[in-house]
């Protein structure tokens, strides 16, 4: 096999596609897509986001402290890309994606009611890191569309996952079992 060099870049993949939405409704709501997005604890249960310094949603949750991890369906992929490519300082992207805000249980932020969880996360350190700034948050309360569940779990292929790769969209596909080494 024939490997190739490359020079270091995030190559990770794949990797969730969400849109985390911050503000307030009615005052400073907005979305913003993010793939640098991941897991950092399980207990306490947290997350950490990167975001650009020079992003609009940037100042907003640096400000508040708070932000809603909005996982979609591939179904949503249309409207997870427009919230990437578009600046909530011109439009708001809840009305153009005629998404709806509803209220998060233990933050400020709305949540998206479109997408079927919903990570409703408090900001607990910065960290600057170069292109992007890390906001490490913990999650404190989860929504979850019952219709996604399986045996009170999240079954991946009734939430009909998004995840991005390579500049890309991905649907996710059917779950595999590893086999046996030994």
């Amino acid at each position: 096999m024939t490997k190739v060099s490359r020079a270091p870049s995030p190559t990770l993949c794949p990797v969730p596609a969400v849109m985390v939405s911050c503000g307030e409704t009615g005052v400073n709501a907005n979305i913003i897509t993010l793939a640098w997005v991941g897991t950092v604890c399980s207990d306490p249960p947290m997350v950490g986001i990167s975001i650009r310094p020079n992003r609009h949603s940037y100042s907003i949750i640096k400000e508040s402290g708070e932000f809603v991890i909005n996982i979609p369906s591939s179904t949503r992929a249309s409207e997870v890309s427009y919230c990437g490519t578009v600046s909530g300082r011109d439009t708001d992207k809840f009305k153009d994606c005629g998404f709806s805000p509803m209220p998060s249980n233990k933050i400020e932020v709305p949540v998206i009611a479109q997408c079927p969880i919903n990570l409703e996360c408090r900001v607990t350190q910065v960290l600057s890191l170069g292109s992007h700034d890390l906001f490490l948050a913990e999650i404190v309360h989860v929504q979850v569309d019952a219709p996604i569940l399986t045996e009170g779990r999240v079954d991946p292929k009734k939430a009909d996952l998004l995840a991005f790769a390579f500049g890309k969209y991905w649907q996710l596909g059917s779950m595999i079992t590893p086999r046996s080494i030994k």
